[in-house]
Parts: C-alpha cells; sequence; structure tokens
C-alpha cells in the first residue's frame, strides 16, 4: 500500500475517498490512532491519500496522549511526503469568529510532557523550525479556500497548549497580548515531527470558539466546539480535498532539504 499525501483529521473525514482499504502498521513508537484508510481522491488525478483519524476513530486518545510520533512515523512508511492537517481552534481575538478559516504561519509551543523528537539518543539533531510550515503547502491552502469562496486568514500565530482543558482567563488573555491569534491542543508536536521526518506540514484550523479572555462569559464549552465543527465540516472536508488535490507534485519547497548534511541517528522508513 501506498500513498503520497496524508491528512490528519478528525470527525467527518472517514468518508472522502474513493476506493478504500484499510491498512495496519506497526512503528518503532507503538501503532498509530488507528489504522490508516488509503484511497484515491474524488474527481480529480486519482492521488493516492492516506487518511489517519488524529484522536482515534472513536475518540479515545485526547490531545496529550495522542500517539503522534507513531502517527508521522506510519506516514512516511507508506509513502507520505505531504501532510494536511485540518484542526478545531479557538480565537485569541474577536475579530476571528466561529466559522473562520485560519491558516497560520507560526506556532508557539505551550505544552509539558509531550514526546516532540525522534532524535533522543546517538547524537544531537538539529531540524530548522523558523518557519514551521511547508511554505508551498500553505500557499496552495490559501489559494484553495480562496477559490472555494472561505477566504482564510493568511497567516497568524497558533498557540499549542497543553490540555485537555481549556484556558483560563488570564492564560487567554496572556496570549492574546503576546501578539498571538489563534490556540489549539494538537498543533505541536505534529509540525515539528513532521519537520524531523523531512515531510511537508500543512495547517487548516477552523475557528470554533472564542478563547476565554475575548470576551465576557463562562467561557468556552466542549459542546460549543462541537457544534460549530459539525456546522463546518462539509465544507473543510470539501477544502481538504481541493487542498490535497492542488498540492504540487515535484516539492521544490526548503522541506525536503531538512535533513541534508545530518548524521542521523537511526534509519528513517
Amino acid at each position: 500500500m501506498h500513498a503520497e499525501i496524508g491528512v490528519i483529521g478528525g470527525s467527518g473525514f472517514y468518508s472522502f475517498l474513493d476506493d478504500v482499504e484499510e491498512v495496519k502498521v506497526t512503528t518503532p513508537y507503538g501503532p498509530p490512532s488507528d489504522p490508516i484508510a488509503i484511497g484515491t481522491l474524488p474527481g480529480g488525478p486519482g492521488r493516492r491519500v492516506a487518511f489517519l483519524p488524529r484522536h482515534g476513530r472513536d475518540h479515545r486518545f485526547p490531545p496529550h496522549k495522542i500517539p503522534y510520533r507513531a502517527n508521522l512515523w506510519a506516514l512516511r512508511s507508506l509513502g507520505v511526503r505531504q501532510v494536511v492537517a485540518p484542526s478545531a481552534v479557538g480565537s485569541l481575538t474577536a475579530a476571528y469568529g466561529p466559522g473562520t478559516l485560519c491558516v497560520p504561519d507560526q506556532l508557539i509551543d505551550r505544552t509539558s510532557g509531550r514526546a516532540q523528537t525522534y532524535y533522543e539518543e546517538g547524537g544531537a539533531v538539529h531540524v530548522s523550525f523558523a518557519d514551521p510550515y511547508c511554505p508551498a503547502g500553505r500557499r496552495t491552502a490559501v489559494e484553495a479556500a480562496t477559490a472555494a469562496g472561505w477566504p482564510p486568514i493568511d497567516g497568524g500565530a497558533l498557540v499549542v497548549i497543553e490540555g485537555p482543558r481549556f484556558s483560563t482567563r488570564a492564560e487567554s488573555q496572556w496570549y492574546a497580548g503576546q501578539g498571538w491569534t489563534l490556540v489549539g491542543m494538537t498543533g505541536h508536536p505534529e509540525a515539528v515531527l513532521a519537520r524531523e521526518l523531512a515531510l511537508c506540514y500543512i495547517p487548516a484550523c477552523l475557528v470554533t470558539d472564542l478563547d476565554a479572555g475575548v470576551e465576557a462569559g463562562t467561557g468556552v464549552t466542549h459542546e460549543e466546539v462541537l457544534r460549530v465543527f459539525a456546522e463546518n465540516v462539509d465544507r473543510l472536508r470539501d477544502l481538504v480535498i481541493n487542498i490535497a488535490t492542488n498540492l504540487p507534485t515535484d516539492r521544490e519547497c526548503p522541506c525536503p532539504q531538512t535533513l541534508d548534511g545530518l548524521k542521523l541517528p537511526l534509519d528513517l522508513p
């Protein structure tokens, strides 16, 4: 089984591929979140896509327990070199209300305790991470969303918190005070692990709520997040299809050269 593009998503993404076959992949980091569905994109040039439910099909993995290393390793072992990563996020500014689509260009790590590197032993491997997302992939995402009539916020900083709780009002106000615009729980270490495997990583963030410090009230609720995500999941799924269809077949971005000149302590799949 082989695929060139990976999609790491959630509910509502299980039926967007044609001719689907499931494959179980073993990795040195344990099993991924679930068996991986491999199929072809509908209505396009037949590009092969591997879909992996980030939290597991039954949503059994909370954000801090997702097997991130196994997930990215499994995708690469299937041939994936470009990863589209839709996710639900909170907004740190009232200007980005629920239903807003964002394609951030920066990431801030406020997690703790998550395994976030493949290179723990055998010598240091320092990868460049100044710009955490694939520039060509981001451009494709922005163009695809604009063409679909869902013009996105192009750029901005996503702060990733440990979870599973939401932010306190003071935390939210602090994040906003730094100039950060989005807050989520799953964008790290996904992005850095993709970079360590020389993969292109492309975020597509759906705002489901205004974070606790943005406005008065009781703060974010899980029910609110699920409701807004459900209201937008169809067009988010269609957008992911369009992004994957239009990703460049030849990777001329910096991502493939990430590991050039570095001595790796392990063999990549």
